[in-house]
């Protein structure tokens, strides 16, 4: 299926390309994801030169493209190809949604990130701690589908 390999080639990209662009930031992303507090998220921050905080935010628009090629791959695996069609019904639709549910996740974290690193907010406990559970959402929901993609594959060698 064309539209699978270009979502699947699409997302790969864009997801190796992210990850070197942000490489050099240190701390690293993954950290600011999860800061849960104004604290923890200004410590990341303030840690970054101006200039790593343009590179970051420059990647975001990527990362929504990212996100976009991600659900699409995902909802088209599980909806559109063998490996979860002699699957119960409801497996299915789990796996067909949990992609499409991470990029949501994930957009939500993006809008919160745009919005909290363009001035300090740190008045605004709450926003932080949202954007940190929508990141941690996301990595839990990506971790439920590849563990539910090996399942499917392991279940498809008996």
């Amino acid at each position: 299926m064309l539209k699978l390999r270009l979502f699947a080639a699409g997302a790969l990209a864009l997801a190796v390309g992210i990850a070197v662009y942000l490489w050099p930031l240190r701390p690293g992303v993954l950290e600011l994801q999860l800061a849960y507090s104004p604290r923890a998220f200004g410590a990341v921050i303030h840690a970054w030169s101006a200039d790593d905080l343009v590179r970051y935010r420059a990647h975001l628009p990527y990362d929504f493209l990212l996100l976009a090629c991600y659900a699409s791959f995902g909802w088209l695996l599980a909806s559109r190809t063998a490996l979860f069609a002699a699957r119960p019904a409801g497996l299915r639709r789990l796996a067909a949604w949990l992609l499409p549910l991470a990029a949501a996740c994930d957009a939500t974290e993006n809008a919160f990130h745009w919005w909290l690193t363009e001035v300090p907010r740190f008045e605004i406990a709450w926003a932080y701690a949202l954007a940190a559970a929508c990141a941690a959402a996301k990595w839990l929901l990506l971790l439920a589908w590849l563990l539910l993609v090996l399942y499917a594959l392991d279940r498809d060698v008996d």
